[in-house]
């Protein structure tokens, strides 16, 4: 089990997964029945598997007792759920509950027992596939996480502490959850069903009965359940199942680009206004969206005909699309609509602090700026292709603080327009009025940032 502390809540990683498979109910709104969430757990929980797996380890020195009764090698034991998604012995389930496991098994809701191999598996969206030698077998069908809906009740499934096979209820507390530190790609379903450690692996289910996510995480100060899951959504785990047992490993879709949420100001600033979408701050040289001119301000609004609403999901949507394949983006490029084709590659896979210097040009909008030199390039360790005016001390509660410049960034841009001294920076702001969009290099990575007037 995975823990994390942002703030002071635990993140908590958890167990297994599961996948159910059975025809839709009807769609026509009727009483609810409460037998209803009984037939569902009845069709579900025989798909829904414990894992428990071994691995060798070493005694530690100085237990010489320990040493003489276990000999080199003292195992060590894990447990977990995972969700049957196929006849013939597919399951699904998260990568911290088998990694570095030595032996593998499965145990069935009918107790029956299964040695497991490991297929694939991936810690970027802490995933796992492995296979049983069976045949017949009770399995989950997957469902559309997309169609999921806020207050909409969900099962989960699982074995929490260890203590056996578990349905707990309750329902989509949350969509798109993301920036958790949990994984490296994230984009959760949040839900107030009851998950502990133990139901790691195990299995989101709808009122159909449908696989909708793995349980992987709760967000706790006790380590216990608190209302506040995650589970990895199925659209997610669909595609990532399908390529660890095509290759044995995740090829990650790259486009080159680096991305923010695009908020109201900044949406003023690239005439997208009431537009939603991710906005473009860098385009990496020789990337796939270079080749296929994909510019900096740009909007990014649809991938292949599918929303992107933020950065994260972008992010997401690309690399779930294999290398190779060609992806048709809907952009707005300085208030128009454009459509761009770009065919993916694989991916593979320091702050600054300055004080404030001489010769620092204050401004009204409450930065001192300087020209970049060689000797302020060296001492921020810039790369080349950095240029511009470099942000040397910021007022405590001046717009540019505000608008979060600290020293150290340098300004490339104010209202696309490129600037290479203090003079052109003041200039520009001037000529604006009101509020100016500035491409900013920080922290190694462009961004941009909008200033306003007093």
């Amino acid at each position: 089990m995975n823990t994390q502390t942002p703030s002071r809540l635990a993140l908590v990683t958890l167990g297994a997964a599961a996948i159910l498979a059975y025809a839709p109910l009807a769609q026509a709104k009727v009483p609810f029945d409460p037998t209803m969430i009984s037939d569902v757990a009845e069709q579900v929980t025989p798909a829904v598997v414990n894992i428990t797996t071994r691995k060798n380890g070493n005694v530690p020195e100085g237990h010489p007792m320990l040493r003489e009764m276990f000999g080199r090698g003292m195992p060590m034991m894990g447990a977990g759920s995972g969700v049957v998604v196929s006849a013939d012995g597919d399951i699904v389930t998260n990568n911290h509950v088998v990694e570095g496991a030595d032996e593998i098994k499965v145990t069935f809701a009918d107790k029956r027992e299964f040695d497991a191999k490991l297929v694939g598996s991936d810690k970027a969206s802490d995933l796992a596939f492995l296979k049983i030698e069976a045949k017949g077998l009770p399995y989950l069908r997957f469902g559309d996480s997309s169609k999921l809906r806020l207050g909409e009740f969900v099962l989960a499934v699982g074995n929490p502490f260890g203590v056996g096979q578990t349905v707990t209820m309750g329902i989509v507390s949350a969509k798109g959850r993301a920036g958790m530190g949990i994984v490296d790609y994230e984009e959760f379903i949040q839900t107030d069903a009851s998950i502990n450690p133990g139901n790691s692996g195990g299995a989101l289910v709808n009122l159909e009965g449908e696989l909708v996510g793995i349980n992987t995480a709760i967000l706790s100060r006790s380590g216990g359940n608190q209302g506040v899951g995650f589970a990895v959504p199925s659209n997610m785990v669909r595609p990532i199942r399908e390529q660890l047992a095509k290759y044995g490993r995740v090829r990650r879709g790259y486009l080159g680009v680096y991305i923010q949420d695009l908020t109201p100001e900044l949406a003023s600033g690239v005439k997208a206004n009431d537009l939603k979408g991710v906005l473009v701050t860098d385009v990496q040289e020789d990337s796939p969206a270079a080749k296929a001119n994909v510019e900096v301000g740009d909007v990014i609004t649809q991938v292949d005909g599918n929303p992107t609403l933020t950065a994260a999901q972008l992010r997401n949507r690309v690399a779930l699309i294999e290398p190779g394949s060609k992806v048709k983006l809907d952009v707005m490029r300085e208030g128009q609509a454009k459509t761009v084709y770009v065919t993916l590659t694989e991916k593979e896979g320091g702050q600054v602090a300055l004080q404030s210097g001489e010769g620092a040009a204050p401004l009204g909008a409450g930065l001192g700026l300087a020209k970049l030199d060689a000797e302020l390039r060296g001492r921020l360790r810039l790369p080349p292709r950095v240029d511009g005016v470099v942000v040397m001390n910021v007022a405590p509660g001046s717009p540019a603080d505000l608008a979060g410049l600290e020293p150290g960034d340098v300004i490339v841009s104010v209202d696309r327009r490129t600037v290479k001294k203090p003079g052109d920076v003041e200039k520009l702001l001037k000529r604006d009025g009101g509020q100016a969009l500035l491409r900013v290099y920080k922290n190694g990575a462009f961004t941009f940032v909008v200033l306003k007037g007093k």
